[in-house]
């Protein structure tokens, strides 16, 4: 019986270090992010995804930091490197969880880093994929703060471009801050960024009403 009693405590033990484990890295990877150091958020965020082979979790943060990462540089080499870890992690992220809006989200910034780094060539293509990508996401998650926002950001950044009518886009912005505020992510490790982005878009397109 004591031996038993032994197994099971050794057994339960072991998953609270690894979980232990898990927070603990996750947590770092996502104070290094905060504090903006990207790089070797991404690093941790790698190294995690190594040993959580069933959590979409890491790989996510690893593409989504990675496509941010891509807007920030003109070096086309360097640019290649980020789009290309972007969806290789992204692809990762999708094998294990199929039809998550929130990793729609990334694909569409993916391809939005497409059309900005060469919008002559790749905007026809990828401005469609982009919506794509929206669309079904908010087919799923009508509600998701981050999938309504990113579609209305992008928009937004259409409406410009064309010159069209772009208050009813604002509009849809402001209605994502109230859905950021009535938010709640699953675990502290999932997805809940945004709504600074999205005070600060709304709060430009409102003062040009």
């Amino acid at each position: 019986m004591k031996h038993v009693i032994l197994l099971t405590w050794l057994l339960c033990a072991s998953v609270t270090f690894g979980q232990s484990a898990y927070e603990q890295g996750m947590g770092k990877a996502m104070g290094m992010w905060r504090e903006g150091k990207n790089t070797e958020a991404v690093a941790l965020f790698e190294r995690i995804s190594l040993v959580e082979k069933n959590n979409w979790l890491p790989s996510y943060y690893v593409s989504f930091i990675s496509s941010l990462q891509a807007f920030e540089t003109k070096d086309r080499t360097a640019w290649t490197a980020l789009v290309t870890k972007a969806q290789t992690f992204h692809d990762q992220a999708v094998a294990l969880s199929p039809n998550n809006p929130e990793l729609m989200v990334v694909q569409g910034l993916i391809y939005t880093a497409y059309l900005i780094i060469d919008p002559m060539t790749n905007g026809m293509k990828y401005s469609s994929k982009v919506m794509e990508q929206y669309v079904q996401a908010q087919l799923i998650a009508p509600n998701n703060p981050r999938v309504v926002f990113s579609k209305a950001e992008f928009e937004m950044n259409g409406a410009k471009y064309w010159g069209t009518d772009t208050a009813p886009i604002c509009e849809r912005m402001g209605q994502s801050i109230t859905l950021f505020n009535n938010f709640k992510p699953e675990t502290p490790f999932h997805p809940s960024w945004g709504l600074d982005r999205a005070q600060a878009a709304y709060q430009a397109c409102s003062a040009k009403k």
